[in-house]
């Protein structure tokens, strides 16, 4: 289950998860259709994202 999955598992959109995890729309997007792959977020980053998301392992963020 990747990124995009895990957020719309919670119902989410791109832009709640992107506000609430403190990084761009854009980006989300990006990180999401792997035109910036998920492994080139920071830790900071991939943290937030998890903790929004209420992941315990980051490693789920970088399944496609």
């Amino acid at each position: 289950m990747g990124l995009k999955d895990l957020r719309v598992a919670k119902n989410l959109t791109q832009q709640q998860l992107a506000e609430r995890a403190e990084i761009s729309r854009q980006r989300l997007s990006e990180y999401e259709r792997d035109i910036r792959p998920p492994s080139n977020m920071t830790l900071a980053q991939a943290v937030r994202i998890a903790d929004v998301l209420k992941v315990r392992d980051l490693r789920k963020l970088l399944e496609p």
